[in-house]
């Protein structure tokens, strides 16, 4: 059959620009187009062989083989697998040029736009295991390239060729050998530049590793690939072809096959770590859409974890063949340092391959991904206590994000965080444990947060409780002070800042007791409380007495919603500033201060010309529990002024 000559239509050429140009990230990934083109075509010669009686095709030796010639420029990606007929390389290359090619490269066109807008836009081709679009990916480092391929069963062979530019040969060939061989004619600035030399065996070697490693198929570099003048043997026989792939993909195989090592191996391999994994994570999932995944759980955390810009996700692999590494949309923010592989047999990618479509599929992963990751720690907690303290100590911080991202997930969160308590100075608690040890009657988790263990235990707002014997959790990363506010109650338990609203934790007999005397000092304190709140006004909204303090005079204390002074600390540090909040002062009514400050003003009530003493009284009984609760005052320098003063009129 004569050669036919066949020209690119107008949208034809411009796909291929953008292919070219646009669509690929990094040129490197034609030669993972071309190997995974390779390894279908061996999948399928095997199926077929077993399918098709008729066929005698050798499988014995099924593999991929990769050429260069350094002199010529070229470079030649070859298998011995099915092969492809004339008709099928008309059909199959030609669909770049057929009808559909219009609305084809304006999808394209609207995907690229919709990248550069707030989402990744994708283009379902689903080329993934197709000799498709990814084949000209070839002409981004090609002036020109050449396909011979020979269907298995078939005499007779097939010749493409073309520049990318405007035109394409096909003819018949009689000599062509069964499979599939694309040569490349690589573009003279490519081989100039030793990073984009791909006539180098070093540059070949780093890219099947990166992307092609674990491919079912071996992968062997011809002689020229391999060789240099100055490393032939003596009788200057070059070596044997070597075999550039590991084909080791663990997750694919039973558990029973694989060692520990090999384990560690993997994971150091993919996350650059030194030290073994805490965990590994083994999953399998069958039927209408199969996938496996191979995660783990590091021994320590990374130095960034909480630096802007930190790398998170798992690699993702489609049939083995490497498509991105930090896949975000298979694992959230809050798990960003599991580290590993997930690998589908069918996932539905844009046409680069290098952004994945936001469909059911994928959503369906990020799920049970991250339900096997917090069972996995679930179980560790009961089966190996020292590991999972371990996990919490590195981890835990960045854990307990996820009860302000994942509500799905809350329950499950809680279930695995463990905290700080009074109950134990050396080993924090679950909030399952805490709920078991809650006094008969207790209807609250109660807990503080604060900057530190020491801060906390030291506040005013723990006096009661410690006197009382209930036990409090001691908040102290940044975090808790915000996933507190939206985290209500766990196993029927409300959570119940200490710091917040009224504390009651008389028993009905201790009320009865008390509330004579309580009553008794309402009236006695009336008017304090009352010249105090105005006073005050501009910084506290109320002033009262406190049945949680048994040491200090007084402290700060906010209503249910508000936000804790730490928290203000915080969006400040961040350079937001919020509205001024007014709290609660609570007064002491046994300690000496404040019941010397009733006297004083009960005295000297209509003596208007010792009024400025009790007024800086007041102010300095304020600063002192609002330095003691954490906050801010906003006259340090007077402050400091009104002490010195008081101290030297004491002396």
């Amino acid at each position: 059959m004569p050669t036919e000559t066949f020209e690119f239509q107008v949208e034809a050429r411009q796909l291929l620009q953008m292919m070219i140009h646009s669509i690929y990230s990094n040129k490197d990934v034609f030669l993972r187009e071309l190997i995974s083109n390779a390894s279908d075509a061996l999948d399928k010669l095997r199926l077929e062989v077993l399918r098709d009686d008729g066929l005698k095709e050798d499988v014995s030796d099924l593999h991929i083989g990769i050429e260069v010639d350094k002199k010529e420029r070229t470079l030649t990606v070859r298998d011995n697998g099915i092969g492809m007929s004339h008709a099928e390389v008309v059909q199959l290359i030609g669909t770049i040029a057929n009808s559909g090619t219009a609305k084809f490269l304006k999808e394209l066109k609207e995907s690229r736009e919709s990248r550069e807008g707030q989402e990744a836009g994708t283009v379902s081709e689903e080329l993934i295991g197709q000799f498709g679009v990814g084949f000209y990916a070839s002409f981004m480092v090609a002036d020109e390239v050449t396909l011979l391929t020979r269907r298995a069963g078939e005499s007779t062979g097939t010749r493409w060729e073309s520049s990318g530019e405007g035109t394409y040969t096909v003819e018949s060939v009689d000599d062509a050998p069964q499979g599939t061989s694309v040569t490349l004619r690589l573009k003279p600035e490519d081989t100039e530049d030793q990073l984009f030399d791909y006539t180098s065996g070093w540059k070949i070697r780093e890219i099947v590793k990166r992307y092609s490693d674990f491919i079912t198929w071996p992968i062997r570099m011809a002689a020229e690939s391999t060789v240099s003048a100055d490393e032939e043997s003596v009788d200057g026989t070059p070596r044997e072809p070597e075999t550039v792939n590991s084909m080791k993909a663990l997750w694919a195989r039973s558990r029973s096959e694989v060692t520990d090592e090999e384990y560690n191996e993997l994971y150091k391999h993919i996350s650059h770590d030194w030290t073994d994994p805490l965990e590994t994570v083994r999953m399998q999932a069958e039927g209408t859409f199969e996938y496996q995944a191979l995660l783990f759980i590091p021994s320590h955390a990374p130095q960034d974890l909480f630096m802007q810009g930190h790398k998170r996700g798992v690699q993702l692999y489609v049939k083995r063949v490497f498509i991105m590494d930090d896949c975000e949309a298979l694992m959230p923010e809050y798990l960003r340092f599991v580290k590993g592989v997930v690998d589908a047999q069918d996932l539905s990618l844009n046409v680069s391959r290098e952004i994945l479509q936001q469909d059911r599929q994928i959503q369906l992963m990020h799920r049970r991904l991250v339900k096997k990751v917090l069972s996995t720690v679930k179980d560790m907690m009961s089966a190996h206590p020292d590991r999972y303290a371990t996990f919490w100590r590195e981890f835990g911080r960045v854990v307990k994000e996820g009860l302000l991202s994942d509500y799905e997930n809350r329950d499950a969160i809680l279930g695995v965080s463990s905290f700080a308590t009074t109950q134990d100075t050396e080993k924090p608690t679950t909030l399952r444990a805490y709920v078991e040890r809650m006094k008969e009657g207790q209807q609250h988790i109660f807990y503080m947060t604060g900057e530190s263990r020491s801060a906390i235990e030291s506040s005013p707002h723990m006096e009661a409780f410690k006197a009382k014997g209930f036990e409090v959790l001691l908040l102290t990363d940044p975090v808790d002070e915000v996933w507190v506010q939206s985290v209500p109650e766990f196993e029927g338990k409300q959570l119940q800042s200490i710091a917040k609203g009224e504390v009651d934790l008389d028993t009905d007999e201790e009320k009865k007791e008390v509330e004579a005397e309580r009553e008794k000092r309402q009236q006695e304190y009336a008017g304090l409380l009352t010249w105090l709140t105005a006073q005050l006004s501009e910084q506290v909204k109320e002033v009262r007495l406190s049945s949680r303090l048994t040491v200090s005079p007084a402290c700060i204390v906010g209503d249910t919603h508000d936000v804790t002074p730490a928290l203000e600390n915080m969006y400040r540090a961040m350079g937001q500033e919020i509205p001024q909040v007014k709290r609660i002062l609570e007064l002491n009514p046994t300690h000496g201060l404040v019941s010397g400050l009733r006297k004083a003003h009960a005295a000297q009530a209509e003596d208007s010309d010792s009024g400025s003493g009790l007024d800086e009284a007041a102010e300095l009984l304020y600063g002192m529990a609002l330095l003691a609760d954490g906050g801010e005052l906003s006259d340090p320098a007077r402050f400091i002024r009104l002490m010195a003063d008081r101290l030297e009129r004491t002396l």
